[in-house]
Parts: C-alpha cells; sequence; structure tokens
C-alpha cells in the first residue's frame, strides 16, 4: 500500500483529489490543509509520496517543498497551473527536488478534474516508485542538524563561444535527447557538463506541456555554457546550441536549402507522449546518415523513444541509456536496454563525458 499525503488548502481540491486516488486500491490517503500540517505529517503519517499545491497562504509550496527535502526527503509531484508564472514556479520546485507536476484543469474543477485523473494517478504511482538520490539536499541537512547557516547556492555559466554553423557534407551530425519524469534535472546536469564550442546540435524532446518548454529553455540558458533555445518554429540547427521542443507539439528534423532545421509539427494523435521521442528519431533518420546520429534516452516513464532508438542502434548509429542507478524513473531507458537497442548504459554524470568521446572518434 502506497501513503499518499495530499497537500491543499482548498477543500474541494482536498476532497476530489481525494477520491480519485481512493477509488485506487493500492493508495492509503491522508490530506493536510497547509505546509505546516504537511511538515507535522512527515514523522506521523510517513508518506511514500505527496502531491503538494503551489500556492496556499501562509508557507506556499516551494517553502514547504524545501523543508520535506531538508528534513524527510520524499517523491513530490506538484499541482501547478499553466501559466508562465506557474511554469517558472514548477521549475523552481524540480530544481528544489519534485519529481514531477500535473497542471490544474483550467476550468471549473469540480467537472474537468476528471480529464488530469489517469494522468495524474499515473504520475504519482510512477513517483512512488522513483529514485530518490541519497545526495539530495544533503549539505542542507546536515546544516539544518548542526543548526549552521545556510549557504546561498549560485552557479556561474562558462563564457560562450560564437555558434557556428553545421558544416555540410560528412562532417555533420546530431545528438537526440529523450527525457520526460525528471527530465528537467537531467538535462541541468548533462547540458551544464558541455563546452560551449560542443561541435554537433542538440535536440531534445521533454515530455512537457507548452507553457513550459520556452520557461524550460530560458532557465537553462542561464546556467548552461551551451546556449539553450526553444522550438517554436522551423529552426536552423547550429553547433553549440541545445534545442527543446515545444511542447504539446513534436519536434522534427527536416532539410531547408540544404541545411539542417528544427521544426514544431502538430502532434501525431496516435502517440501519447508529447513531443514525441520516436517521431523525433524517425525524423532525423530520414536526413543523416546513421552513424551522424546519437540517441540519448533519460529518465522517464513509459518507453517513448525506445523502438526508434533501437532502430537506429541496428543500423549503425550510437545509443546510449541512462543507468538504472541514476534515473529517477528508468522507463524509457530501461525501455531501450530490454530491446537491446543500447549501446551504452551509463549514469547520467557519465553520459557528456560519452558523447564528447564518441563524437571525437
Amino acid at each position: 500500500m502506497t501513503r499518499l499525503l495530499i497537500v491543499d488548502d482548498s477543500p474541494l481540491m482536498r476532497r476530489l483529489l481525494s477520491e480519485i486516488f481512493a477509488a485506487e486500491a493500492d493508495f492509503e490517503v491522508a490530506v493536510a490543509r497547509s505546509g505546516a500540517e504537511a511538515l507535522a505529517q512527515l514523522a506521523t503519517f510517513k508518506p511514500d509520496v505527496i502531491t503538494l499545491d503551489i500556492h496556499m497562504p501562509g508557507m506556499d509550496g516551494l517553502a514547504c517543498l524545501d523543508r520535506i527535502m531538508v528534513e524527510r526527503p520524499c517523491p513530490v509531484v506538484m499541482i501547478s497551473s499553466l501559466t508562465a508564472e506557474g511554469a517558472d514556479e514548477t521549475l523552481e520546485a524540480i530544481a528544489l527536488g519534485a519529481i514531477d507536476f500535473v497542471a490544474k484543469p483550467r476550468g471549473p474543477v469540480s467537472i474537468e478534474i476528471e480529464t488530469i485523473a489517469p494522468a495524474l494517478v499515473e504520475k504519482v504511482r510512477a513517483a512512488s516508485r522513483a529514485r530518490m538520490s541519497r545526495a539530495t539536499r544533503l549539505a542542507d541537512r546536515v546544516r539544518l542538524r548542526t543548526s549552521a547557516p545556510a549557504l546561498g547556492r549560485t552557479r556561474t555559466p562558462a563564457s560562450r563561444g560564437a555558434a557556428k554553423p553545421v558544416a555540410a557534407g560528412g562532417s555533420e551530425g546530431l545528438v537526440l535527447v529523450g527525457t520526460s519524469t525528471g527530465g528537467p534535472a537531467a538535462l541541468d546536469k548533462l547540458l551544464g557538463q558541455l563546452p560551449a564550442d560542443f561541435p554537433w546540435p542538440i535536440v531534445i524532446a521533454q515530455h512537457m506541456p507548452a507553457s513550459f518548454t520556452g520557461a524550460l529553455a530560458r532557465r537553462l540558458d542561464k546556467i548552461c555554457a551551451l546556449s539553450i533555445v526553444e522550438v517554436a518554429r522551423q529552426t536552423p540547427l547550429v553547433a553549440g546550441t541545445a534545442y527543446i521542443g515545444r511542447g504539446d507539439a513534436d519536434v522534427l528534423i527536416s532539410r531547408r536549402a540544404g541545411a539542417l532545421v528544427a521544426l514544431a509539427a502538430p502532434s501525431a494523435p496516435e502517440l501519447h507522449w508529447h513531443p514525441s521521442v520516436d517521431r523525433l528519431v524517425a525524423s532525423a533518420m530520414q536526413y543523416l546518415a546513421p552513424e551522424r546520429l546519437i540517441g540519448v534516452l533519460m529518465t522517464g516513464m513509459g518507453a517513448d523513444g525506445a523502438q526508434a532508438m533501437a532502430k537506429l542502434a541496428e543500423k549503425g548509429g550510437q545509443t546510449i541509456a541512462e543507468a538504472e542507478e541514476s534515473a529517477i524513473v528508468w522507463g524509457m531507458p530501461g525501455a531501450l536496454v530490454a530491446l537491446g537497442g543500447a549501446d551504452h548504459v551509463v549514469p547520467l554524470d557519465a553520459i557528456a563525458a560519452r558523447l564528447t568521446g564518441l563524437i571525437g572518434r
């Protein structure tokens, strides 16, 4: 039985969320009306997973999450609004240690809650099984126990060089990255380790709503040596840049006037997740030889990308699957490994070095 703590200041939301999970046989549910109540239940109820509203009076969701990750780290799924402010707050929550998020219904909650119920249950169930790093906020926990003053956390991006267009002919290539649950933090680690002069463009399919991918690109662009942009329209691909596909659409590779470009295409209705990793990889294979492609599949629920990357490996491309030891959810990379399509299985903090080595060969 999975112990779920629902934290929301709205009586209606607490009731509706409780009803959704009470209908599932594998959840034991408790509720908290505030961040303070949630912290008190960490020791009494000992939740396996938490849903946490961002906007609450008094201690808001971010402040509550911060204390959870210091006092008793456990998987947290944020309940967020589909706004620019909500996107920034949600990404801050993920940086603090949240596993995933679910967007609130845009209309009347009591009517539209059923539209998010399947995704909510799926994400909370996956989060409850997610791997929490033993090092999560370790320094902060030590400071809490020793009453030492908290230290600010800052990151200074490396200086950037001018982006260089991909050369025509045999020297061009692409890195294709797919990720879902736990992806923003994984992308922070991967992209943050790559230099500004990384020789191949990187195109990323991160499962996320459209209102979030732009905020994710801006956030990563501030902390990485690479340039990071969202693909919202036809975009030329240049070295030293990572391209994040716009949410609720699919990101595809094509050629225009002989040059490689990324396109934001309407999402394929037959596919479950968007931007689709499978569709991204399949499109790239139409315009580049397999040996000029490297596929990277990282943390995420389901199996998106596994079939296409296995085909890429079979045809001579290189594929990297994040190792189970570092993946928050080993669904997508695990599916690639199960298909026998992973040429390299490495932990998250070693993927950047493996990429650099493969391209430098």
